[in-house]
Parts: structure tokens; sequence; C-alpha cells
């Protein structure tokens, strides 16, 4: 679960990392067109890092079909957010995911998890079927899996050439069906963390959430220097959406920001933070638009991406990329900046007598979460490719990047604000015809 969740920043910071590797040409006859990567991922202040080695291996098959596979594995290591605050008088004791132990922040630092490590291993098929002279069907599949989390999907998208083949047409289908397995159990929702030893709240061993994806699109040639693609996508999430290892602080006094201390509910083993809760659907709209220009020798890349949900966030993605040609090699420097708005129920904390019942505990709104992810944020990601190509139609390049996330937390009492977060990714790849 924990590892899913890192995959989202890391695409932010370096796109997919198949997509960002260099194919080679298209490999002829029975011979496979193969690209590995190896990609490390390293957040600033001892935060997550990630290794990621990945190989895809495509070859033509007849009458215009092809196949391609794909296996990406996943090694985590470090910490992250548990969805408190930083505290800058007081330090903050926290019961680990597994219930059975503690761990506790000093004063003024980010409250960080480091008990987990994680392995994920990925694999995905595709099966391009060729119906006629001008359009096709690629059939896709897809399976994941780590300690907490599993998830396999289907999809089907179907392409049609038209206009001498200067125009294609891209209608997709994609169903994914997620089964979540926290350590000891799900979280009850809006339930106090209970001290170490005491047992956990919880609401049985596992939940499901199912993921249906529609997209139509369109490609279109404009000259043969010129392409433009512009993609409409609608999405829909519905089943368990909460992070089961998120929680939200409990305060006396707004003002303040300091967890409750001397309440009747929030005393012994109750500590003052409960587990957090989203809405259980989501929908989900995305605009993509992507034009590329070959100059004389260079390539111009531009992107554009609209996001919109039903949770009151929208984001806005902006991509550059310039590949300027060397006498036998290319450099490809690229900006990328990224901005959202927060979710409706995106909270710093939640406050004793007016959010949570001061006698019994319970939670007086609908849904909270301080999961920074949900917050209103900016990230800018510079980064500076080098390929090479080689002998045999097979290629070696290295990417560098610089991620930088700050999160506007709104007026929060000083010392309390979510800090930002500064990343590193360095991407290795090498293409081959075998």
């Amino acid at each position: 679960m924990q590892l899913k969740k890192i995959k989202g920043r890391m695409a932010v910071a370096t796109c997919a990392l198949l997509q960002a590797a260099s194919p080679v040409a298209g490999a002829a006859g029975s011979e496979w067109d193969v690209d590995t990567s190896f990609l490390y991922y390293g957040e600033a202040d001892g935060r997550v890092q990630a290794f990621e080695p990945a190989i895809r291996a495509g070859r033509a098959l007849g009458d215009d079909d092809r196949i391609e596979l794909r296996l990406v594995v996943d090694a985590l290591t470090g910490a992250s957010p548990n969805g408190a605050y930083a505290i800058t008088d007081t330090p903050q004791t926290f019961t680990t995911p597994s219930g059975d132990s503690s761990y506790t922040i000093a004063p003024g630092e980010q409250p960080l998890d480091s008990t987990f490590i994680d392995t994920r291993i990925a694999l995905g098929a595709d099966y391009t079927q060729s119906l006629d002279r001008m359009s096709r069907i690629i059939w896709g599949a897809n399976l994941s899996g780590e300690h907490d989390y599993f998830a396999m999907g289907v999809s089907a998208n179907y392409a049609r050439d038209f206009n001498n083949r200067n125009t294609t047409l891209n209608v997709g289908l994609g169903f994914n069906s997620d089964s979540v397995n926290p350590h000891s159990g799900v979280p009850t929702e809006f339930t106090p963390m209970r001290d170490s030893g005491a047992g956990k709240n919880v609401d049985g061993d596992s939940e499901t959430k199912t993921i249906t994806d529609f997209m139509i699109g369109v490609t279109q040639v404009i000259d043969r220097k010129t392409i433009l693609q512009l993609n409409l996508t609608l999405g829909s999430v519905s089943g368990y959406q909460n992070d089961p290892y998120k929680i939200v602080t409990v305060t006396d006094n707004p003002a303040t920001g300091l967890p409750v201390t001397g309440s009747a509910f929030f005393s012994g083993v109750n500590l003052p933070y409960v587990y957090e809760k989203r809405p259980d659907s989501r929908q989900k709209n995305i605009l993509f638009f992507k034009a590329m220009h070959h100059l004389e020798e260079d390539v111009v890349d531009f992107s554009y991406r609209y996001y919109s949900d039903d949770w009151g966030i929208n984001s806005h993605t902006l991509g550059l990329k310039y590949r300027y040609q060397l006498a036998d090699s290319y450099l490809q420097p690229q900006v990328r900046y990224y901005s959202q708005s927060a979710a409706d129920f995106y909270t710093h904390n939640l406050v004793l007598g007016a959010d949570v019942d001061a006698g019994t505990g319970e939670v007086l709104v609908d849904y909270a979460s301080h999961d920074y992810r949900l917050a209103e944020s900016e990230t800018i990601t510079l980064g500076l490719k080098y390929g090479m190509p080689m002998a045999n139609d097979s290629e070696f390049s290295v990417r560098a990047g610089l991620f930088t996330q700050s999160v506007n937390d709104g007026a929060v009492p000083a010392g309390q604000e979510t800090p930002d977060l500064d990343a590193m990714m360095l991407q290795v790849n090498y293409s081959f015809v075998w």
C-alpha cells in the first residue's frame, strides 16, 4: 500500500519509467526489441528511497500483430509522513501499523513512520491485433502485488486510421480490481489510534476498490514535422479509498493546534489521533494535449494535462522537453510544472468540541484527511537526459532529475506547516534488439 502511494510521487517526478525509455528501432522478423531500465528515487531528510529495475520486450507477429511484455520490481525503504504534523514544544508518540510497538518524534520534527519496508512486483502484457489495414485493437492485462496491496486489471483500445493515416482515432476502456490488506487489519474510520499493545480499532482484514476508465482521443499529423494529440479520459473509482496508515490530529484549541490533553475520551490507551476517512466514490476527468515539432535536427515536445474530480481537486500539469541533437548523441533537458487545489475534506486537524464530541469521541464531520497529497500544492521537476545510439540498433541513455514540492496548509500555527519535499532521481536505460 505504501509503495503504491509512493509510485504516484515517482510518476510526478519522472513520468512513467518505461515510457521515458527511448525505444530502439522496431525489430524485424522474429527479433525482440528490448528496453531495460533502472531507476533510483530518493527523498531528502531520510524519507523514502526507491529502487526500480524494469524490462519491456516486444516483437512483431504475423499479419501486423504485435506482443509486448513488461516486468517492474520496486523496492522501498525509508520513512513516510503518518498524517500528524510537527509540534514545536513537545514530543509525540505514535503506534506502529502492527499495533505492537511505538515510536516517538522529537519536538519540531515532522512525524514520519520509518518502520515499513516493501517490495512490489508488477507484470503487464499488451497484444496488438490487426483487424484490417487501417484498424487494430490493443488488448492489455496487468498484475501487481506487494505485501499489503494486490491489483489486477484489463484494458482494450481500438485504433482507426483515417486521412491517408494522418489521423488516428483511439477509444479505450480499462478496468482494475484492487485489494487492500493493511498490517493487522483495516482501521475503523474516525476511531482513535490506541497505545501500543492495547489492540487496534479494526474493521475486518481487507477492503476492495474498483477503477474504471474510458478514454477517447485523436492523433493528427499536421505536416511531416508536427504531430498533435488530444485525449479525454473519464474515470470512476468505487470502494475503499482511505490510506489505512494515515491519521488526523485532534486538538484542544484551534488557535494553538496542540493535541488533546486531559480529555475524558482521549486519555489512557486512546491517543489524540483518529484514522482518516475519505469518500468511497470518486469521479475523475482528464484532458491531455501533446504537441511534438521536429526542427532541422532538434525536437520540441510540449504537453498539458488538466485534471478534476468530485473531491474538489483540480490540477494543471505543463511539461516541456527539448531534444538537442549532437554529432552522434543527444541532450534532452526537461521542465515540468504541476499545481493542484486541495480536496474539500483536507484539513490540518480536528477540534475537540467542534469537530469531535468531547465525551464520546465521535467525529462530527463526514470526511477528513491530513494527507499532504490531498492538499493545495505546487511541484517543479527539472531533468536532463543524455542519449547515445550504439551499434546494432541499440541505445544507452541516462537521465537525472530534481523534484521540489511545496504544500499550502493555509493559516496554521508557526512550526506546524507541512515542510517542502525535495527529491532526486537517476535513471539508466539500455535498449537493444535481441
